[in-house]
């Protein structure tokens, strides 16, 4: 399970993955300040410019630490951030990690999470060595459901009040997908 720079950045049919740098917490500011896109996100939406630093901080810890990696999705021709997706809680000893996403709206049922989820998922399995990428999901959250269902994630159970945010208890959905699937 290797963390190293430079940053890789990965590129499909309309996308690059690629770092978040600070120049970028105005694009991330736009769709993270979104009621819309917080509602399932485990955290209040954004309020400045220092909450998405903050973020892109955040990003930048997990892949220094080598706990997990964060890509900014940019459509081919635009370098603004439109969402971002990776994996956080990489635990080399049970060779696992927890997958995550993030969309502006303006951007969403166009493909472009499938997309870009399709192209970090063989990453996590063959540069991490993953057998098992898990995904929690508020069972309130039909599009995430559809999404990881679509792309072969199976749900094993219900956490229930599994995590408090934003002021209550929330229930989760474990999925997963093993690298044998």
């Amino acid at each position: 399970m290797e963390l190293t720079k430079p940053f890789p950045v990965l590129e499909t049919k309309r996308l690059f993955l690629r770092e978040v740098v600070p120049s970028d917490a105005a694009s991330i500011l736009t769709y993270l300040s979104d009621q819309e896109v917080m509602e399932y996100f485990g955290m209040e939406p954004f309020q400045s410019e220092q909450d998405a630093l903050e973020e892109i901080q955040w990003y930048n810890e997990i892949f220094s630490n080598k706990t997990g990696i964060r890509w900014g999705i940019t459509i081919k021709g635009n370098d603004a951030v439109i969402g971002s997706c990776g994996f956080h809680d990489l635990s080399k000893k049970h060779v696992r990690g927890e997958i995550g996403a993030e969309l502006s709206k303006d951007y969403w049922r166009k493909g472009i999470m499938t997309e870009a989820l399709s192209a970090i998922i063989p990453y996590g399995f063959n540069h991490f060595n993953l057998m098992r990428i898990q995904a929690l999901i508020e069972p309130p959250n039909t599009a995430s459901i559809r999404l990881f269902e679509r792309i072969g994630f199976s749900r094993e159970g219900l956490l229930r009040k599994y995590e408090y945010t934003c002021g209550k208890f929330d229930d989760l959905y474990m999925y997963s997908l093993l690298k044998t699937d």
